[in-house]
């Protein structure tokens, strides 16, 4: 008879808590669904989750949520000699300069929809 395989299902007592493993702070972190392809390159979809949280320091090469004039958009951000650039993950969208104040968040984790 085959040895039985583990089961992945977590143990009695030991579920696993997505919001303490996603969302470390609620008060200053926002779930965001994501519209549009332009981070498709980095494996990021239209209809994807985003966890975004407003109190951290942004970095070079961290994907991030800024304000432009026309909404809210999703790019990775990219120190260019003084510039901040923000920088799509796919060649039909352009980089646009970061102006002060309109970077919003920080992306901590995607998580993606899933269709069959």
């Amino acid at each position: 008879m085959p040895e039985a395989l583990p089961s992945p299902a977590p143990r009695p007592g030991s579920a696993i808590d997505l919001q303490r493993l996603l969302i470390p702070d609620p008060d200053r972190t926002v779930l965001l669904r994501v519209g549009g392809d332009s981070m498709v390159g980095a494996g990021i979809h239209h209809g994807d989750l985003v966890v975004v949280e407003r109190h951290k320091v942004a970095r070079d090469g961290q994907l991030v949520v800024a304000r432009l004039a026309d909404g809210f958009t999703l790019k990775r951000l990219v120190l260019c000699g003084e510039r901040l650039l923000l920088v799509a993950a796919h060649p039909a969208y352009p980089t646009l300069a970061l102006g002060e104040g309109e970077l919003w968040g920080v992306v901590t984790h995607a998580i993606s929809s899933f269709s069959p």
